[in-house]
C-alpha cells in the first residue's frame, strides 16, 4: 500500500487531485488509532497526515487554540494542561479499548467526534469547533467557521466534519474552543443498585438544581472486580452509580452535600475527591474495564447511544439475551456492551433493541471478518439515507476520501 505523506496544506490538495485524476481512492490517517472503526475500505494508498502536527496559535486568555489535524492528542492535552484549560467535551482515548499504541490526533478526535462524560451538559466535539481549513473530495481547499462564534455566518460547515469519519473532506487544521479547569471535582459514589434504580438516581440528579457534570452507572460484574481505574472501589465487582460535580471548592462541596440528601432514598453515598474522582471518570471515558488485553478483550464492543429514560430497559434486555457486559454513561443515554463472541457480533440483537427505541449502535470494535459480516455503523432510514449521500457527494462526488469506511460495498 503506498503511503502518501504530505508537509503542507498544499501537498494535500495536490494528493487529492491526483487521486482524482487516477481515480485512485485515499484512505485518511494521522496516527492510524482508528483504523479498526469502520469498514475495510476500497483502497490501496493512503494521505498521511502525521506531519501536519504544529500548534498554529494558542490564545489562553481568549480560551481558543488553532492546530495543524495531525497534532498529537496527547501532546496537545499536555499543552492546555500547563495553563489549567481543557476541552469540555472530554474527548475520549481509544487506545486502551482498540489496543492501539497510540491516542490519535485532533483530526482524529473531530473527525470520530467521541465525546466523554461530559457530554450531557457541554455539548460535543462539533459544539467546540469554531473553525476549520480542509480540503473536498473536488482537490480544493476551503475554510470554513472562524476563531470567535459570533464570526460564523452562513452554513457552519464545520459542525459538518465533525463526526464525519473523514469521508467528506481532509481536514488539515482547526480551531477550537478551550475551557478553564475546575478548581475542584467531587463524585457521589452509590453502591448496589440495580440498573432501573440506577437510571432513576441519575435522573435524579440531572434533574436537581446542582450541575451535574457525569452520571454513570457500573453494573455488578465477576469481569471487572479488578478494572484498571477503579482500584479499591471496585468493590470485587458490585454495582456502582457514579455523579460527578465540578467547580470552585466551596461550590461543589456544598453541591455535593445536598445531591447527597436528595439521593438519600437510593442509599448512602460515598464522596470521592479530586485525583480520585478523576481516575474514576477516565475509567468510564475510556472504557477501561472493556480494554484491549483484559478479560473482555476477545469480545466485541457496541456503543449504543438512545434516550437516556430507555437506557435501563435496553440495557438490561440486552445483557440478558446476550450473556453480556455493559457500562452506562450520560444518564443512561449511552451504553457501552460488551458481548460474547459471535459471528455476527448480536448485531441483529443490538440493532433490533436500539431502533426499538430510537437508538442507533455502532460496532466500535470487532475482528476483520465481523466487520465484512455486519454494517459496523446503524443502518438509516431511507430519507436519511439519501440526504446523507447528497451531503456527501456535494463534497466529494467520486468518493474519493475514506471510501466504504462507513458502509459495506460502498463505491462511487
Amino acid at each position: 500500500m503506498d503511503t502518501l505523506k504530505v508537509r503542507d496544506a498544499k501537498d494535500v490538495e495536490e494528493v487529492v487531485r491526483a487521486a482524482i485524476a487516477n481515480e485512485q481512492p485515499l484512505e485518511i490517517i494521522g496516527h492510524g488509532s482508528k483504523r479498526s472503526i469502520g469498514h475495510a475500505m476500497a483502497t490501496n494508498a493512503v494521505l498521511d497526515l502525521s506531519a501536519l502536527n504544529a500548534v498554529t496559535s494558542y490564545e489562553p486568555n481568549e480560551l481558543i487554540i488553532t492546530l495543524q489535524a495531525g497534532a498529537p492528542l496527547g501532546d496537545v492535552l499536555s499543552l492546555i494542561d500547563a495553563k489549567n484549560q481543557q476541552f469540555a467535551f472530554e474527548p475520549m482515548d481509544t487506545a486502551a479499548l482498540l489496543g492501539t499504541p497510540v491516542s490519535g490526533t485532533i483530526g482524529g478526535m473531530i473527525a470520530a467526534g467521541l465525546a466523554g462524560p461530559r457530554r450531557i451538559r457541554d455539548g460535543g466535539a462539533r459544539d467546540h469547533l469554531l473553525g476549520a481549513h480542509a480540503v473536498s473530495g473536488f482537490g480544493d481547499g476551503f475554510k470554513t467557521g472562524g476563531r470567535v462564534v459570533k464570526n460564523v455566518t452562513g452554513y457552519d460547515l464545520c459542525k459538518l466534519l465533525a463526526g464525519s469519519w473523514g469521508t467528506l473532506s481532509v481536514m488539515t487544521e482547526v480551531t477550537l474552543k478551550v475551557m478553564p479547569k475546575p478548581e475542584a471535582e467531587r463524585t457521589l459514589l452509590l453502591r448496589g443498585l440495580d440498573d432501573a434504580a440506577a437510571n432513576k438516581a441519575m435522573t435524579a440528579a440531572l434533574g436537581s438544581p446542582f450541575d451535574v457534570s457525569g452520571a454513570a452507572h457500573l453494573p455488578k460484574s465477576e469481569f471487572r472486580a479488578k478494572a484498571e481505574g477503579l482500584g479499591d472501589m471496585a468493590g470485587q465487582g458490585e454495582a456502582l452509580t457514579m455523579l460527578r460535580l465540578e467547580g470552585i471548592t466551596a461550590s461543589a462541596a456544598h453541591r455535593a452535600n445536598s445531591l447527597r440528601e436528595l439521593l438519600a432514598p437510593f442509599g448512602a453515598a460515598i464522596l470521592v475527591e479530586d485525583a480520585a474522582s478523576a481516575a474514576l471518570w477516565a475509567t468510564i471515558r475510556d472504557v477501561l474495564p472493556f480494554a484491549a488485553g483484559g478479560a473482555l478483550s476477545a469480545w466485541p464492543v457496541w456503543r449504543i447511544v438512545c434516550p437516556p429514560a430507555s437506557g435501563a430497559a435496553l440495557g438490561f434486555q440486552l445483557a440478558r439475551e446476550t450473556g453480556g457486559e455493559l457500562i452506562y454513561d450520560w444518564g443512561g443515554g449511552l451504553i457501552w456492551a460488551a458481548l460474547p463472541p459471535k459471528d455476527d457480533a448480536h448485531g441483529a440483537v443490538v440493532r433490533a433493541r436500539a431502533t426499538a427505541v430510537g437508538g442507533h449502535a455502532t460496532l466500535i470494535r470487532a475482528n476483520d471478518d465481523v466487520r465484512r459480516a455486519v454494517d459496523v455503523f446503524h443502518p438509516q432510514e431511507p430519507g436519511i439515507a439519501a440526504l446523507s449521500e447528497r451531503v456527501r457527494a456535494s463534497f466529494d462526488p467520486k468518493a474519493i476520501l475514506n471510501r466504504g469506511r462507513l458502509s459495506r460495498g460502498a463505491t462511487a
